[in-house]
């Protein structure tokens, strides 16, 4: 703990605070029905290819959402950071935060670079990455967080064709009643960014796992 609150670590400290903040943040949105991450993607401008788009391209080998791949960063930052200070206090006597910084920073990139391919695998797309969001129109998805009404989005999940899965913003049809958590449900429509759906018919439900199921 006293490392943690020593000025050489201090940026360190901070980019853990920031993490922990950022996180809560997220978690908290989510209730809510509101993606913090995917607020952040859609302010971020359209990239050229060059310069520190460029960079972010390369560091953003899983395409993970932006907010992501900052809080890996971050974390990768902060710990790089406070093995490098605390072998240097074991060894002499901690440096410099400004000095402890660059190597903490310079190596957090290639691992942010690395664990975002990991992440990728485990994290839900977005829709916007790999499809067109018209093309879940008329399939199937499973509620993760609800209950869906008439107010607040929900988030429902669903697998694109190419086995990718993906969350989405929706809310229940306006003659609907409220629909729970882990519910299936067809959608049968996007105004702006959110889903409109209604209860699943069983015929199309018969399969356990919410997959790309289309309207005959």
């Amino acid at each position: 703990m006293d490392l943690f609150l020593a000025p050489q670590a201090a940026p360190f400290a901070v980019a853990s605070i920031i993490l922990v903040t950022i996180t809560v943040l997220e978690v908290g949105c989510l209730l809510i029905g509101v993606s913090l991450s995917e607020l952040v993607d859609k302010a971020m401008p359209e990239g050229q290819g060059g310069g520190l788009s460029g960079l972010m391209s390369w560091v953003n080998r899983g395409g993970v959402p932006v907010l992501v791949l900052l809080l890996i960063f971050l974390g990768f930052f902060a710990i790089n950071g406070f093995v490098l200070q605390a072998v240097a206090r074991a060894v002499f006597t901690p440096l410099p935060a400004l000095i402890a910084s660059i190597p903490a920073f310079a190596l957090a990139v290639p691992q942010a670079r690395w664990a975002s391919g990991l992440v990728s695998r485990i994290v839900p797309r977005d829709e916007t990455y790999v499809i067109d969001p018209a093309d879940f129109v008329g399939r199937i998805a499973e509620v993760t967080v609800g209950p869906l009404d008439q107010g607040l989005p929900g988030r429902v999940r669903i697998k694109d064709r190419h086995g990718n899965w993906h969350t989405l913003r929706a809310r229940a049809a306006a003659d609907s009643t409220a629909i729970p958590i882990g519910r299936q449900v067809l959608l049968v429509d996007k105004v702006s960014n959110v889903f409109i759906a209604i209860v699943a018919p069983s015929d199309l439900t018969a399969e356990p796992n919410p997959t790309s199921t289309e309207l005959p």
